[in-house]
């Protein structure tokens, strides 16, 4: 079996470069019998791999389970390699260059739900809760901060809301000026998430049709692609008055004084997911235990990230210039519990970033449909589609079988207790966790489109 003839080879490596350089190399050696140990329950079909990611404080699970052995733990070779935006991180895990990759949760939902380029892809590990915020610049503060509610010290009260920023684009418009936003993909959870906040407040978005994928008809806000380390520049420049990326991208514009954090998608959607970990369902079918090995590593991973202590060696890690790459003192700005708004002004956060609480690994059906259900809202998904569409779609999509099975196994070799494997049907209960205070149902995605103001609108009856 492959994982067998592995281990004989990395024996026999192990003895060869003993035999030629000595006691110096003992450790190394060591290292190289520590990849595929006994306790393996699987047999590793494709033991070499390369995952991709951006650089985001979100892709952690990755270098977590590289830098900290769990990979190796389960007799895998992982490269992990930075891409240059998220269409490249699409692209290249369908056509084969990358095993694997940290990606947009709305990504392999829109390939299979048919949305930009088409494909099957699976998601069988979500990679994170939250971690998101909107930030705007220092001009646009400047003029939000009349409209905002204060407390007693006379700070902003939060959640604030962008009932505050109608008024700026109002003024904005009346100049002449049209109101620029910036996310990071047409499917990101950014572009949802700006949206939400937005149409919660009456400010249209913009809508997008089968002929029109720009998604400006009818907007009051132009929002505009932007990859994410590119965001705190292209504010500062004035190209974009404001933008929605994960971290440490509005930690970075407080650092450099260009800009101001206004909200989370904490705020915005309570415990929301946010990346997911994705690979072709090809890949999946040739390679299933390799499918299995690779969720179990991800899980140990989101498990030591969400226990305190080891979240300043996670920053340490992060800010390597392999992975992240940002300051330390940027990172820890929201990786340690804390979140900066306006400069000073630094609050308690201690779920801005969740790798495991909350079953947050867990791939849900329901988070999937949300998804599905802001594509039809907006108009990527251009025709109205019956309830039954939704479950369909998503159960192709997102496979908790694989993370159940990388679970029970992790409950028998010890890593992780039982009790940590959810009792579900894939369905979160109904959450009113929002913004706006709208109830989400799953199980009735229709009924929750037609419930926004702004948007489309289904035939109930569907």
């Amino acid at each position: 079996m492959k994982t067998s003839m592995t281990k004989i080879f990395g024996f026999l490596l192990m003895t060869i470069t003993l035999i030629g350089c000595g006691e110096k190399t003992e450790k190394k050696a060591t290292d190289l019998v520590k990849v595929t140990p006994e306790s393996t329950s699987l047999e590793i079909e494709k033991p070499q791999l390369t995952f991709g990611f951006i650089k985001l404080t979100d892709m952690a699970p990755l270098a977590i389970a590289k830098e900290k052995g769990f990979f190796e733990d389960e007799g895998l070779f992982v490269s992990v390699e930075a891409q240059s935006n998220w269409k490249n991180v699409l692209d290249r895990v369908i056509d084969g260059q990358l095993d694997g990759s940290h990606m947009l949760a709305g990504q392999p939902i829109a390939a299979g739900a048919g949305f930009g380029r088409q494909a099957e892809l699976v998601t069988p590990f979500s990679m994170d809760l939250n971690g998101n915020g909107i930030t705007v610049s220092n001009d646009v503060w400047s003029k939000m901060k009349q409209y905002i509610p204060k407390d007693s010290d006379g700070k902003p009260i939060h959640p604030i809301k962008a009932d505050a920023l109608k008024p700026v684009i109002t003024d904005y418009k009346n100049s002449g000026k049209p109101f620029k936003m910036g996310m990071v993909f047409p499917v990101s959870t950014h572009n949802y998430e700006i949206r939400y906040w937005l149409a919660a407040a009456g400010i249209h978005p913009g809508m997008y049709t089968a002929s029109n994928v720009q998604g400006q008809i009818d907007a009051e806000v132009l929002l505009s692609v932007t990859p994410p380390p590119q965001m705190p520049a292209t504010l500062e420049a004035g190209t974009i008055y404001g933008y929605c990326v994960g971290e440490p991208w509005n930690q970075q514009a407080v650092f450099k004084g260009i800009g101001v954090p206004v909200t989370t998608n904490y705020d915005i959607w309570k415990n929301n997911p946010e990346k997911v970990f994705v690979m072709t369902k090809k890949f999946i079918e040739d390679n299933p235990n390799t499918a299995v090995a690779v969720t179990k590593a991800l899980i140990r991973a989101g498990k030591w990230l969400d226990e305190p202590e080891n979240r300043p060696e996670a920053v340490k890690i992060l800010s390597m210039s392999q992975y992240v790459g940002a300051d330390e003192t940027v990172l820890a700005n929201s990786m340690t519990g804390t979140f900066e708004f306006e400069k000073g002004d630094k609050r308690s956060m201690p779920d801005f970033n969740v790798f495991y609480k909350y079953n947050a690994t867990y791939p849900f059906y329901s988070d999937g449909i949300w998804f599905l259900t802001q594509m039809r809202r907006w108009g990527q998904i251009p025709e109205s589609k019956p309830a039954s569409w939704y479950s369909e779609t998503i159960k192709d999509i997102y496979r908790p079988d694989i993370w159940k099975k990388a679970a029970e196994l992790l409950v028998q070799e010890g890593h992780i207790p039982s009790s940590d494997i959810p009792k579900t049907d894939g369905y979160k209960p109904t959450t009113s966790e929002f913004i706006d205070g709208k109830t989400y149902d799953a199980k009735d995605p229709l009924g929750y489109i037609n419930s926004f103001k702004i948007g489309n609108k289904e035939n109930s009856s569907l």
